[in-house]
């Protein structure tokens, strides 16, 4: 899925690229992978030794998963140590995603991080999604259980299929993709873009006791923000620990930090999703992305 074409851009005002689809997860293109396939069209355009240290995206409209995505790469930006991107993704000339990407070389500064929550249990000790919910009969279900290229492990409650009596606005995950990926580190960043949009929405949601399966609800993500920090491997096991900070006028926050194994902080992130109840999705009201 990340292995756009061509190799080398085709150039008109910006650096071309397609993307596909391969085994869809919904029935509208997941935002994870359009996040990660933006990555990797924009690090095509840098040198090797600039890697990708923040991308922030606007998601405009659903994406069709029948369709190839066409990635636009405007060059905006190479500074000594820094350059800047923005990227547009494109189906039937229209744009589903606008974001802008920063790359950065190597370099030495200042060095703190926030610590790795503590009592977090081992994610080979969690059960994964064949375990919850392989043997349950439901397009939702099957989705999550065969349709992902990552195992996740949950270690708050999740909610997929009903609504946690923990009325806190906190998630825990721990993902790796299910196939070991080639040791370039552009692959990971990107792999780590792809599974960053996975939970977001699952604090905001268990703080109401609301789950992904109840009937109506219309749920989009509008925008996404990630920061990466340190290097790691996505087909590692990567703790993903969010908390909502604010729900209001149908909008909810979602602020994440990943780990790897050994407590570093890997990456930051942030992401606000449109959640309209059952009774205002009812009334037309409608959702960007749904």
């Amino acid at each position: 899925m990340l292995d756009l074409e061509p190799t080398e851009p085709l150039r008109t005002t910006e650096d071309i690229f397609v993307g596909r689809t391969v085994g869809p997860e919904t029935r509208r293109v997941f935002g994870g992978q359009v996040l990660g396939q933006s990555v990797i069209a924009a690090a095509r355009t840098v040198a090797e030794d600039r890697a990708v240290h923040s991308l922030h995206g606007y998601f405009l409209r659903p994406g069709d998963v029948t369709r190839p995505i066409t990635f636009g790469v405007e060059r905006m930006r190479d500074g000594g140590s820094f350059s800047a991107r923005r990227v547009h993704a494109y189906q039937e000339g229209r744009v589903i995603l606008s974001c802008i990407a920063s790359f950065q070389s190597e370099d030495e500064g200042l060095e703190h991080q926030e610590p790795m929550p503590e009592g977090i249990p081992d994610p080979e000790s969690l059960p994964s999604p064949a375990d919850l919910w392989g043997h349950i009969d439901s397009p939702l279900a099957q989705r999550v259980v065969r349709g992902r290229p990552f195992d996740l492990r949950y270690v708050t409650e999740p909610i997929y299929l009903r609504a946690s009596e923990d009325r806190s606005a906190e998630n825990a995950v721990w993902f790796k993709t299910h196939s070991a990926l080639p040791d370039d580190p552009r692959i990971h960043r990107a792999a780590i873009a792809y599974a960053s949009d996975y939970t977001p929405m699952d604090p905001i949601l268990r703080r109401h006791g609301r789950s992904w399966a109840d009937i109506g609800m219309n749920m989009a993500s509008l925008d996404h923000a990630i920061w990466w920090h340190r290097e790691a491997r996505a087909d590692e096991w990567l703790l993903y620990v969010q908390t909502s900070p604010n729900a209001s006028n149908t909008r909810g926050l979602a602020c994440g930090r990943i780990f790897d194994a050994a407590g570093r902080l890997i990456a930051s992130t942030a992401q606000e999703g449109l959640v309209r109840l059952p009774e205002r999705s009812a009334s037309g009201s409608g959702g960007a992305k749904g």
